[in-house]
Order: C-alpha cells, then structure tokens, then sequence
C-alpha cells in the first residue's frame, strides 16, 4: 500500500504499530493536520491476519513478523531467545494472542512516583476507556465507543470451565474481568477482537479513514533508515522503498513508533545514544544519551506442556483435521468456535507472597501443546500452561551490530540475571504446577511432556535455565523520567532535542504486570492528546 508521494507533512510517524496506528489516527482526525505513516511491514487486513486461530502461522511467518533473537543468554544456558514482532501495519497488535490486558494500577502510580507527570492510573484510565470499545463488559472501569474492539471470547471451548473448575478446586480466587477493580485471581481473558476476528490497531484506527482522510496517507514497505535533523531540531526521515531511497520532511515532528527494539536502534543511527558506542560504528555524534537502548525489561517465561486425547484441542491427528475442517466451516458461517481461538484462552494473576500488593506471576492457558513459540510440532493433542514473572529486576540492552538500518539490532533481555528473577519463577512454577495437577485435569491428560523429570528446586532451576524465554513483551529501551538513563521526559519528547518524540513501549520506565498491547495503544492516545494540547488544539 502506497497512498502519497507527498515530500513535506506536518507529522511523519515511523512505524505502524499499536501506538503509531493510535497517534497517527488521533492526529488526523483535525482536517488541518497532514499524518503519514511509514510501516516497513505490508497490509495488515490479510485473511491470515484476520483470523484468530491462524496466529500459529503468522508467528514464526517472515512475511508478517521481524524474526529477531537475543544474544545468548548467561542464566538460561547460553541459549538464543526468540524475539517476533510484527511487521505488518498494526505491528504486534496483529499477530499476537489477542489478551485485553492493561497491567495493575499500582504500575502506574509507580511511573508518576518517579517524576512522570500525568502517567498516574487515574490519570490513563481515561485514554484506556477512549480508546476502547467494550462488546459485553459496561462499567466504570471499561469505554465503549473507541476504535479498539474487546470482546468476551467466541471459541464456546469446555476447556475454559474445565480451566475454572481446576482454580476452585486448588483454592484460587476466580476473576470475571481482569481489567476491574482486582486484577488477581484466576479467569477467561477478552480478546481484542469483533464478531470473531481479530481487531489489531490498524483496523480500529487507521483502515476505516485512509481512503476518506485526504490528510492521513500510509507507506508500507518503507523501511526508515534515519531520522534527519537541523542542529538539533528533527526535520524528516529518510526512508527506503523499492529499493529507492527517499526524503520526507516533517513541518511539526517526527514521531518515532518503531518499538522496544527498533526505536532504540533507529535513534543510534541518527546519531543520538551514548557517544562512545556509535563511534564504534563511525555514526557521527549528534546528541550523546547514554540512556538510549538501556533499560530493556521482557517477562521471562515457563511453559507446561501435556498431551490429551481430547478433540476440543488443537493437534495433528487426522480426527483433528477433520475437527478443524468443521471448524472452518462453522466460523464462515457465525464467527465461533475453535478458529476464533487466540489459543492463550485463558489465564490468571497470582501473589507468590501473600503480602504483596500486586500479583506477581502471570499465566496464560493454552488450547494447544506449545513448544518452541510453536516452531516445533507434536503428534497429537494437548494443552499448555505459561507462567512468567510480571516485575523482573533483570535490565538488559539493545545495541548495535553496525551502522546498517537493515542489521538486526544485538538484544540482550537478561533473562534471570536477577537471583530475585529465578526465586519469583521458581515460587510461580509451583503454583502453576499445582493448578495443572488439579482433579479437573487429569481425565484429559495423558502425558507431562516436559516436566515429569522435576522433583526439586534445584531441578525446577535447572529446567527453567533449559526452558525459560520471553512470552513478547519488551518495553523501556527509550524510558521516560529524569534521571541520568532517560530518553523522553513525560510529554515523550527526547531529552535536549527538539521536534522528535518516542510514542509505544519502549517508553515505559519499568515494565508493567500484564500484556503491554493494551498499554501501548493507550500510550498512543496520551501522546496524541499531548501533541494537540502542545499545539493548543482541541477536537
């Protein structure tokens, strides 16, 4: 999708995903302001993408998501993690699970406290209720009307009680709405999600007006591979297309939405991060911030994996194709059933210590045995269980491997580096372990597939060092405050430049408990406000 050879616009937005859809769409809503998005990705309105259950081709899918993977890992035995994130207008909102999750309030209170003015709960709430339209939850604490679709899942799996009656059973609390005014317990995530497809950000924000906003135009392919400035004042962004390069100029601002990995690289290669490691790469030095690229924070992640014999999980078998063939033909006539899966159907918030204020631990239940991010298949049928510690204390990088746009940036997530990393999953191991071994389950499992070995903590230690890798939620890489490691201040512009601000979750100064797609998407709607307001235009 090609929409404008326009040279010169008010707000050029790098990056197509979750915050970028929300702030470019925002932004055009005033007639009088010209937006155009650069995605390096292709459409994101394929059948593929539209259909839930088809995640588990577009994640390990080179058309549709940046196969990226970490450095090897100290604690977790020298191994690769693997890094997918979307590369497709809507980004990541348009190849993962699909979970509405906002994170806990007290994450929030934790990002004012350190001097981040106006990023109280309280004070997001609003932007998470704007940009929100709630199909079956109506209350204070949830919007209806917002571009972003939610909805109570559409799958009709047994396996979603199945997952609650095990929860009474080991005397965990149940949770109907996550996103309320408790976030712990046990319960069946919303999808974002209308009528049983998946509503990534680009369909709620930018597909419904691109064709109608003369002032709003995308280009897809186009891979950003700097940003242009004036001194130190933010004036465009060059750009490849076709195996051209091409200028775009920027009147107002550049508005750097490229992610937890790519933002940070993207600012390297203009010249802004720490002195000393860009001319490394021979990048002349326009603004030294040392902060950028450091920060980085992921929730590390534990998979329980089993076997079943039954038909209501997805599997290879050839009575499961013929389910799923059935499937299919079902979702093309009411949008239900197994193909509206996200697969992470289920799921819950857990304390591993009675006395904390928030849940420490989140899990995600699984119509489905995973391995590998899916990247290796079993014979058969079975189901899953991820467990992954919220709040690490582990802070890793991104860094260069050179001065090319196109390199793969080096990202080091740290994983377990923390000793209070590994307590918190070993305690979240257990727990997860003693829901999956409740009476509810066990006429349904056949086989433990991957921890049937583990007797003690050393042995729980030693599998999560062979196991443990990231469940896709990096944020930090360009954090917000004041401090010496800050990128942006509060109103998400760079520390001593003008004209450039970084807008999605590389923004956050700590990470938060929950799936950060919600976040992001919210941090979109804050930044377009705050753009307005800076402008003093009100709409």
């Amino acid at each position: 999708m090609s929409t404008a050879n326009a040279q010169e616009v008010d707000y050029v937005v790098i990056g197509g995903g979750s915050a970028g859809c929300a702030v470019a769409g925002r932004l055009s809503e005033d007639a009088d302001i010209s937006v155009v998005v650069l995605e390096a990705g292709g459409d994101g309105d394929r059948f593929l993408i539209r259909t839930p259950a088809a995640i588990v081709l577009l994640v390990p899918a080179r058309r549709n998501a940046w196969m990226f993977e970490t450095v090897p890992q100290a604690s977790l035995n020298q191994r690769r993690g693997f890094q997918p994130r979307g590369k497709v207008l809507g980004g990541s909102s348009a190849v993962n699970a699909m979970a509405y999750i906002r994170g806990h309030k007290t994450d929030y209170d934790q990002w004012a406290a350190l001097g981040n003015v106006g990023w109280s709960f309280d004070e997001v709430l609003p932007y998470f209720k704007k940009s929100e339209h709630n199909n079956d939850i109506y209350d204070q604490w949830h919007g209806q009307g917002g571009p972003l679709r939610v909805s109570n899942s559409f799958t009709d799996n047994p396996f979603q009680e199945i997952w609650l009656q095990a929860a009474r059973q080991v005397g965990y609390r149940l949770n109907d709405d996550f996103n309320g005014t408790e976030q712990e317990g046990i319960g069946i995530y919303q999808v974002t999600q209308d009528h049983g497809e998946r509503w990534s950000a680009y369909r709620g924000y930018l597909q419904p007006h691109v064709e109608q906003r003369k002032n709003l135009h995308i280009e897809t392919v186009a891979m950003t591979q700097r940003i242009l400035f004036d001194g130190k004042r933010a004036t465009g962004v060059e750009y490849r297309q076709g195996g051209v390069l091409k200028t775009l100029r920027a009147r107002r601002e550049v508005i750097l939405s490229a992610g937890a990995f790519q933002s940070p690289q993207l600012l390297m290669l203009s010249g802004i991060g720490d002195a000393a490691e860009l001319q490394q790469y021979g990048i002349p030095v326009l603004h030294h911030l040392p902060g950028v690229g450091k920060n980085l924070q992921d929730h590390p992640d534990f998979i329980f994996g089993y076997k079943s014999r039954s038909r209501d999980l997805f599997g290879i078998s050839l009575p499961g194709i013929a389910r799923v063939a059935s499937e299919f033909r079902r979702y093309n006539r009411e949008r239900r059933g197994m193909v509206t899966s996200n697969f992470a159907e289920g799921g819950g918030f857990l304390k591993t210590r009675a006395e904390l204020e928030a849940p420490d631990v989140q899990l995600h239940f699984l119509t489905a045995l995973v391995d590998d991010h899916a990247r290796k298949l079993h014979a058969g049928h079975g189901l899953s269980c991820h467990v992954c510690v919220l709040r690490p204390k582990s802070r890793g990088t991104v860094k260069l491997q050179n001065n090319d746009a196109d390199t793969p940036p080096l990202i080091d997530p740290a994983f377990l580096a923390h000793p209070d990393d590994m307590e918190t999953l070993v305690a979240g191991y257990k727990m997860t372990e003693k829901l999956m071994k409740a009476p509810a389950f066990k006429p349904f499992i056949t086989r433990d597939m991957f921890t049937s070995d583990v007797k003690t903590d050393d042995d729980i230690r030693a599998k999560l060092r062979e196991r443990v890798d990231s469940v896709y939620h990096p944020v930090g890489t360009c954090k917000m405050g004041h401090d010496a490691q800050a990128v942006v201040d509060a109103t998400l512009k760079v520390h001593g430049l003008q004209g450039l601000r970084v807008v999605d979750a590389s923004i956050m100064p700590t990470l938060i408990g929950g799936n950060t797609n919600a976040p992001s998407i919210m941090i979109g709607e804050k930044a377009a406000d705050m753009i307005r307001r800076s402008e003093k235009r009100y709409f």
